[in-house]
């Protein structure tokens, strides 16, 4: 069986995962291309639906202002044009294609200052290559898809569904990998790694095969090919910093080993950092999505960003023009059906589009409002250690969505609080029971880490089967892999990489 999803249900689907900048910009995108659709006036003359109301032809208007009667003036000449090379245009509902902007575009941002993320850089090396449109998504959507350290954390299976389901794209996973690996060949090296072992490798594979092509020295090249060697058949020791025990199997002297973890230590875990630091610190510029209020008696609401979203609706010249053919199918010319054609398409795209508006704001209102009530507590008093255990089917069962609705809406979407603006990603969190069998958010877990690292004597930092045994002495029993990835998780580096004299 297969699941068939309509041009609607995927113009909903790629409206609510957008974050309000990208958001306001596809709705401009969508004004300039369809002329059917335009901002809303203060009294719009058409309600949503042109077809069923009557209204005033602004032709007959004595009262209607220069500026109004030059707008009708454009867009039917904007018809006009239109019809004269019917057949070029597009009969599909408009589709996004992702974020990639033009050098236009690009420069326009740089005049005004906007200072770019690590995301934008990926994104201009995308537009270097030849790809495919299908290909140009699906590398968009893994850039879009990667954490902040510039890993990719969700499996290529995982991503290969997604993009069958919600975006029309059927590709196995293994054609979704060879695009990854080519998003591998990006700068920095590292970027796009689904783990920690990947990225390193990356990273050296890298420096060889320039060093290769370069001709550079032996001595170099045996050295990365070591470096090479060690993170694949033996990570786990030097993940361990078990030094005695890898001099040992790699059957080398001490001071081979020294400049071997030296030049180990130089790699780089989180590639995406680096790349924000190369640009000049230059750090995302958020937009909160929503604006929550806390008041001093415990009552929370909130409100969307809508400031800079242009309000829209079907433009009257265009539905007007529709009753006019509609009510004189019986005499139509060919000229005239196909002009009928192609404002009925224009219109119907027009009003699609307000209504997958409409659809976002009210899932984005719907996720927001459940977020609230089952975080009640973090937003009265501002304390990550009361946001209790929620994941994705919480919120779907609170709202009645479905869970990739509120898996788009909370994807890159920032809630603006008392107590600083948040990711919305940051109040979800799995459970955890603690020795005395309370259910706790694994975000408590996390930091009580983060503190007993502050508080760790940096000539000396602590393993992670040192803050394993801490952590258990607190309450919270966890194996020593679940410390890693909770420190990774929080952008902390390894014990060697924290140390200072």
């Amino acid at each position: 069986m297969q699941q068939a999803i309509s041009q609607q249900q995927l113009l909903n689907a790629q409206l609510v995962e957008l974050p309000l900048q990208q958001f306001i910009e596809r709705v401009n995108t969508e004004m300039h291309d369809n002329p059917a659709l335009e901002q809303q006036t203060d009294e719009p003359e058409y309600p949503d639906n042109p077809d069923f109301n009557d209204s005033l032809d602004a032709q007959d208007n004595p009262n209607e202002d220069y500026d109004s009667q030059r707008e009708r003036e454009e867009r039917q000449d904007a018809l006009d044009a239109a019809l004269q090379s019917f057949g070029q245009d597009d009969e599909d509902l408009p589709v996004y294609s992702g974020s990639h902007t033009t050098d236009e575009d690009s420069h326009e941002e740089e005049s005004f200052g906007i200072n770019e993320t690590f995301y934008d850089m990926l994104l201009q090396q995308v537009s270097e290559l030849e790809l495919s449109d299908e290909e140009r998504y699906v590398m968009e959507y893994l850039i879009r898809s990667l954490a902040d350290d510039g890993l990719l954390r969700t499996p290529i299976d995982t991503i290969a569904e997604e993009l069958a389901i919600y975006h029309n794209i059927d590709l196995s996973p293994e054609e979704v990998e060879k695009i990854l690996h080519r998003l591998q060949q990006f700068d920095p090296p590292g970027i796009g790694a689904r783990n920690l072992q990947e990225c390193l490798q990356l990273q050296v594979k890298r420096k060889l095969d320039e060093d290769t092509s370069n001709a550079a020295p032996q001595d170099k090249l045996d050295m990365e090919q070591l470096m090479l060697r060690v993170l694949t058949d033996y990570f786990d020791d030097f993940k361990n910093q078990r030094w005695d025990k890898l001099q040992k199997d790699l059957n080398i002297g001490s001071q081979r080993m020294q400049d071997l973890t030296r030049e180990l230590r130089h790699l780089n875990p989180r590639p995406g950092a680096s790349m924000s630091e190369t640009i000049g610190h230059s750090i995302h510029q958020i937009t909160p999505d929503f604006i929550v209020e806390t008041q001093d008696d415990g009552t929370v609401t909130f409100t969307l960003n809508t400031n800079d979203i242009p309000q829209l609706q079907v433009s009257p010249s265009f539905a007007e023009l529709l009753k006019d053919y509609q009510s004189n199918k019986d005499s139509m010319t060919r000229q005239m059906k196909e002009a009928l054609l192609y404002t009925r398409q224009k219109v119907s795209a027009a009003q699609s589009f307000i209504d997958a508006i409409k659809m976002r704001h009210h899932s984005m209102t719907l996720t927001m409002k459940a977020i609230i009530q089952l975080q009640h507590p973090f937003f009265v008093e501002g304390d990550e250690t009361l946001l209790r255990p929620m994941i994705l089917k919480d919120v779907a069962e609170k709202t009645g969505l479905d869970i990739s609705t509120v898996s788009r809406v909370s994807n890159s979407k920032y809630a603006q609080t008392r107590w600083g603006t948040f990711p919305l990603r940051y109040f979800f969190s799995e459970s955890f029971t603690t020795q005395n069998g309370e259910e706790l958010s694994t975000r408590v877990v996390k930091a009580v880490l983060r503190e007993m690292i502050d508080e760790e004597d940096k000539r000396h930092p602590l393993a992670d089967d040192v803050l394993c045994k801490m952590l258990a002495q607190k309450g919270y029993p966890i194996a020593r892999r679940t410390v890693a990835k909770y420190r990774e998780m929080l952008g902390i580096p390894i014990a060697r990489y924290r140390k200072s004299n």
